[in-house]
């Protein structure tokens, strides 16, 4: 008999049935919840995301706008020390800028006070993977093997610490602000410490172990854009030194965005200063080292209270307001188009 043959079925034999077996699953008889889209239903649904979105949204912009926010621009005002840190064979050089400005009102409550660059691009590829978790965290790792290159080591062989792009070209400028009340000049007292996220401080970031940081950190070098080692970022607090640095610590995590802003301190509520920032006459004075001139940056300094929602950023409000208002307009057009259709419908029925 031909192979061929022998599989095709014998006349009077049942060929076997190719439908699914008469189960719940294959024959989808489970019990599901299936939706009846009515038009009362949908019309409900855009009508209340509308009005829900728009609330929060009103909410959130009049919320972004009681922020009290002054922003200076010190750029320009201290063309001098951005001369002098165009040539980077000056950087051990001091140069120092004053800039004057009056606060009309008083800001009470919990002042910040932001840096801000513009035009400084950190979400580069290679920028951003410039750097050693490992070595952050206080481990004794291979510098030569990490992304850091080529801020890992010096030519002598001793490496950085900290390694890579992002450390060496660390915010440095120094701000102080200043008080004048009835002809004398009064500090306005400054936190430090406290500034970064607390996952940050307690998880990321670790300094080596060792009797003093001095020599933990012995046998490395600081990065050659730095003026002082990392175990001297802070003269004045000694925990708040190494790779636990506040300033470092907030550095260290990059922007997406080409301008920002992070925070440097808060003030300190004492004395005068206890329910904010008076009214009156202020001056920073700034240690200018940070240059910016070469890639067309510019440089501010932000004062601003916050509220529940955050800062003076309206984004997510408009956002809000533009999403409720979409979906309100989808409502309406939504309740045009069935009753147009709902008269075609009584119209052909008589």
């Amino acid at each position: 008999m031909n192979n061929k043959t022998s599989f095709l079925p014998r006349e009077g034999e049942a060929q076997p049935s190719r439908c699914p077996d008469n189960s719940a699953f294959k024959q989808q008889r489970l019990p599901a919840w299936k939706p009846r889209l009515t038009i009362a239903s949908v019309l409900s649904s855009f009508f209340l995301t509308g009005a829900f979105c728009l609330t929060v949204g009103v909410c959130l912009v009049l919320s972004a706008n009681s922020v009290r926010e002054i922003q200076i621009d010190y750029s320009d005002k201290c063309s001098d020390c951005s001369k002098l840190r165009e040539n980077s064979s000056n950087w051990n050089k001091e140069c120092h800028c004053s800039v004057n400005f009056t606060l009309k009102e008083d800001i009470l409550g919990d002042v910040f006070m932001y840096y801000g660059l513009q035009n400084f691009y950190q979400n580069h590829r290679r920028y951003m993977t410039s750097r050693s978790d490992a070595q952050l965290l206080g481990r004794n790792v291979n510098i030569q093997r990490s992304y850091c290159a080529p801020f890992s080591a010096y030519r002598n062989g001793t490496p950085m610490a900290p390694c890579g792009a992002i450390a060496n070209s660390m915010f440095n400028d120094t701000i102080d602000l200043f008080y004048s009340r009835n002809a004398s000049v009064i500090q306005v007292p400054l936190l430090r410490t406290g500034n970064s996220w607390w996952t940050d401080k307690n998880v990321k970031f670790r300094n080596p172990e060792s009797y003093n940081l001095s020599s933990a950190f012995a046998g490395t070098a600081r990065p050659p854009y730095w003026q002082k080692p990392v175990y001297l970022l802070d003269e004045e607090d000694e925990r708040n030194n190494g790779f636990l640095n506040d300033d470092f610590i907030i550095w260290m995590r990059v922007s997406a965005f080409a301008t920002f802003r992070n925070l440097y301190r808060r003030v300190r509520r004492v004395r005068h200063f206890a329910e904010g920032l008076p009214a009156g006459n202020y001056t920073f004075r700034i240690a200018y080292n940070f240059p910016v001139t070469k890639f067309k940056g510019r440089k501010h300094v932000i004062l601003s209270t916050v509220v529940w929602s955050g800062g003076s950023n309206p984004f997510l409000g408009i956002a809000y307001l533009v999403s409720g208002t979409a979906a309100t307009l989808t409502g309406f057009v939504i309740t045009g188009i069935h009753l147009k259709l709902r008269k075609k419908k009584t119209y052909f029925q008589k």
